[in-house]
């Protein structure tokens, strides 16, 4: 039983996966510190919305599965 229903497509949930992962690794290249991990984190929150497959800013903006997929 799920407590969401999902609204991004396949190709959206990879983009995402793929984006995330690489702001969390150029964050540790680029950036020392405090502003590393906290730039990761937003990576990982990124790409955690697109393994999951629900982005609840998308579903504020009323953005659904069926038109970005």
């Amino acid at each position: 039983m799920a407590f969401y229903r999902k609204n991004i497509g396949g190709l959206h949930q990879a983009v995402r996966v793929a984006f995330g992962i690489a702001v969390a690794i150029a964050a540790f290249v680029h950036l020392a510190g405090v502003a590393a991990w906290l730039v990761a984190l937003g990576g990982a929150g990124f790409a955690l919305t697109g393994l999951v497959g629900y982005c609840p800013m998308c579903a504020m903006a009323g953005i659904g599965r069926g038109g970005m997929s």
